[in-house]
């Protein structure tokens, strides 16, 4: 079995953590690679196996990788999209912190979980992404977000204008701080935060949030993960924020940006006894009697 590790960031108190995978992978036969910028991180704290190797891009990891390996929380596993691609090579988040969505697996269950990715009991949830279809020079490197779009304003002192189309037709001009796409994955990130419904993964749908609206009877919208959307920042603002996940760009007021589904989705692992609600109850405390 081959599989990658990937990680942005390595400190000393994680090195119990990591000799105890790395062991466990190696007693296994397991094939590994390591992404080069999180191997110097780790080196000065643990000795590495000498024959990892190593991968820098999506052009280097090998294609025929069993699964990658998203070590760190949530953000870490959305900047591992630009490595995987549509690779269709499955990707096991786990979580260094304490949160966690996309990150399934925490470091107590990191035993059991390798156990099962050996013997391959394991499932694989198809992740949709939008793709930001026009302009499409802003992120040349990658154009897809797994989580989501948002346009924001640049200026703190006053609110945009953000004018909404769906399949060219009007929705909405809205009065806000900002705005957000989120496809099903994203609807528990930055748009729940904000008010927008939770969606299970594998709904067909994108949710349309403002962010601190000015009018209050404007609520998140659900359309379909056919429709096309247009958004058009309109008003005093020279310029506005895109971002696409943690990728961020400063653009001009004329920008128009045309938003679809992605043509491919990504990966995710879920193992045995772990599915969306029961994560749900767990992240959000839901059921959880304060009072006792």
């Amino acid at each position: 079995m081959k599989i990658a590790l990937f990680g942005k960031t390595f400190s000393e108190e994680r090195v119990p953590f990591f000799s105890q995978m790395i062991n466990k992978l190696t007693g296994n036969s397991v094939e590994l690679s390591m992404y080069a910028p999180y191997y110097e991180q780790v080196k000065p704290f643990y000795k590495l196996p000498q024959e990892i190797t190593l991968f820098q891009n999506f052009n280097d990891l090998n294609t025929q990788t069993d699964v990658l390996f998203s070590i760190g929380g949530d953000g870490t596993l959305l900047d591992a999209l630009p490595i995987v691609r549509d690779s269709n090579i499955p990707v096991l988040g786990i979580n260094m912190g304490r949160l966690g969505f996309l990150s399934s697996v925490s470091k107590s269950e990191l035993d059991e979980a390798i156990d099962l990715i050996i013997s391959k009991r394991f499932t694989l949830e198809n992740r949709s992404l939008l793709q930001l279809c026009e302009p499409d020079k802003l992120f040349p490197d990658i154009n897809y977000a797994l989580n989501e779009v948002t346009v924001f304003r640049k200026e703190t002192t006053s609110l945009i204008v953000i004018q909404v189309f769906v399949d060219d037709v009007f929705v909405n001009s809205y009065w806000a701080d900002g705005l957000i796409v989120a496809t099903p994955t994203g609807s528990t990130a930055y748009s729940l935060s904000a008010g927008g419904p939770i969606l299970v993964p594998s709904a067909q749908d994108f949710v349309i949030t403002p962010i601190a609206t000015h009018n209050l009877s404007v609520r998140p919208i659900v359309i379909p993960d056919r429709s096309t959307i247009r958004l058009k920042v309109v008003g005093r603002h020279a310029q506005y924020t895109l971002s696409m996940d943690s990728r961020t760009v400063v653009v001009d007021q004329e920008t128009e940006v045309l938003i679809q589904k992605a043509p491919f989705a990504i990966r995710l692992v879920s193992m045995e006894g772990k599915d969306f609600f029961g994560t749900i109850r767990e992240k959000l405390l839901w059921g959880l009697d304060i009072r006792n």
